[in-house]
């Protein structure tokens, strides 16, 4: 193995499985008996959030990790809105608002990434390919899902938020029919308050906070959402950060 991907001592490590890392209540997801099981399929159904599927201490430990190993390895990604969305328009009401976003990221599209070899070098990229991670998805789901899904990792500092989006891809194929995103939201204690707004009938009056020390949430795409701007405790600006881990899943064929 090259110097490039030497592995970190175990200590200094993400367990190989994602199950490794659940609690009781998560592992009650994992086997089936847990009232969040299945909970993608009912039909009304489109977002779940919980804070206490993953164990408290393995969340500290590998936020702890995180911040160690990944923070000078993130990408930033800056898409303000786009000023003709105003001083273009031609009609009144007729506003049209791209995806704008701030956030910080970790891509796993190449391998020579500086984020993604750091993230196989701490074994992070094998527990996201962990075929428990596709086993709590898929739980969550109430279906079968997919070999070979998505990764990424986002963290989000103060101000950083994504605005109004619905993940549609209509020009892939496999997805353009919807697909299930879970993600495991590790906050820093230093983290006011950042909150998920989406949709309910075509308006945006659901709430859910993600500023808890350890969140799972499980999307069934696409639907509108948004994420509010991340907001620091008073004084501890800059140790207020959000990890987001996710993985993408399509429906198995």
């Amino acid at each position: 193995m090259s110097g490039r991907d030497a592995r970190a001592p175990r200590s200094d490590r993400f367990p190989r499985e994602f199950a490794d890392i659940l609690s009781r209540q998560g592992r009650r997801v994992l086997a089936g008996t847990h009232p969040l099981a299945g909970v993608l399929a009912e039909p009304r159904t489109r977002f779940a959030a919980a804070d206490d599927l993953i164990d408290a201490r393995a969340a500290a430990r590998l936020r702890a990790l995180l911040d160690r190993h990944l923070t000078d390895a993130l990408e930033r990604i800056d898409r303000p809105i786009p000023p003709e969305t105003i001083w273009d328009m031609t009609e009144d009401y007729a506003e049209r608002l791209p995806k704008a976003t701030r956030v910080s990221t970790v891509y796993f599209d190449s391998a020579r990434e500086a984020g993604a070899r750091f993230a196989r070098r701490i074994g992070l990229d094998t527990m996201l390919r962990s075929q428990s991670f596709r086993a709590f998805a898929a739980a969550l789901a109430g279906r079968d899902l997919a070999d070979g899904w998505g990764r990424q990792v986002l963290c989000y500092g103060p101000g950083d938020y994504a605005g109004p989006h619905n993940d549609h891809h209509p020009k892939n194929r496999r997805a353009r029919a919807g697909y299930i995103d879970v993600h495991l939201s590790l906050a820093a204690p230093a983290v006011a308050h950042q909150w998920l707004v989406y949709a309910r009938a075509g308006h945006f009056t659901e709430t859910v906070s993600v500023a808890a020390p350890a969140t799972v949430s499980a999307y069934r795409l696409p639907f509108w959402h948004y994420v509010t701007p991340l907001v620091a405790k008073p004084g501890r600006v800059s140790a207020a950060r959000r990890w987001v881990l996710l993985g993408t899943f399509l429906y198995a064929a």
